[in-house]
Parts: C-alpha cells; sequence; structure tokens
C-alpha cells in the first residue's frame, strides 16, 4: 500500500495527466477575485463551494463545467465521486440545474485510476475511464 500523500499524489500524477491532455489544462490556485470568465481550458485548484473546497474546478471558455475530487493512491477512487456530486450541488456558480446539480461532469482520481460521472444522464451511473 503507497504512503503517498493526496498532495504529492495531486502534485505528480494528477497534475501531470492534466497537463498531458491535448490541449493541456492550465492548473492554478484559487484566489479571491480571480476572474474566471477569462478561464479558457484551466483546472483551478481548492475552489470553494457552500460545502467546502473542491481539490479542482474544470474550467472551459469562462464556463465552470467539472470538478475533480482527489485523493491519494491507497483510497479507492470511485468512493469519492459522492464529494464531486455534493461540491455540484452546492457551487457558487453553475451552468445548469440536472436535479439539483449545478455541474454536469465530476470525476475523482486517485492518480492511477479515474472515475467520470455525467450527472445530466437520469441514471446517474459513474464509470471508469
Amino acid at each position: 500500500m503507497s504512503k503517498e500523500s493526496e498532495s504529492i499524489t495531486r502534485r505528480d500524477r494528477i497534475n501531470k495527466t492534466l497537463k498531458a491532455l491535448n490541449p493541456p489544462w492550465q492548473i492554478i490556485p484559487y484566489r479571491d477575485g480571480l476572474d474566471t470568465s477569462q478561464l479558457g481550458c484551466h483546472a483551478v485548484e481548492e475552489y470553494p463551494t457552500a460545502s467546502g473546497p473542491a481539490d479542482y474546478a474544470l474550467f472551459v471558455q469562462g464556463q465552470l463545467l467539472g470538478f475533480i475530487e482527489a485523493k491519494r493512491v491507497s483510497v479507492g477512487a470511485e468512493g469519492v465521486l459522492k464529494q464531486a456530486k455534493r461540491y455540484s450541488k452546492t457551487t457558487f456558480q453553475g451552468v445548469g440545474n440536472w436535479r439539483g446539480y449545478r455541474v454536469p461532469f465530476l470525476f475523482s482520481s486517485n492518480g492511477e485510476l479515474i472515475y467520470f460521472l455525467d450527472v445530466r444522464q437520469d441514471n446517474n451511473l459513474s464509470r471508469q475511464i
């Protein structure tokens, strides 16, 4: 079992994966006064919601379209989608409303496995990607 901390998993695994995508995601920390309307393909770390900060908020062309909940390698990735669901329901900024979810694309990852949920679908089933 890995003793790797969540911060190491995020830095060494999840950030590298996001930066390797085409187009690459720019990873930035949240700060007060951040103008999210200017974010093109950005993952904002520690993005605030009414139920706590999301590990990553995914912005595309100024719209908040996803959340990623990260856990250390030793934690199962699928089980933590419930946190991303909570953030989607309690975000201060959403792009729609699908049965109370305000952000449509939810992910959880432990750096090795990635689970995805599109809350726009009525069946609300997650899948590994």
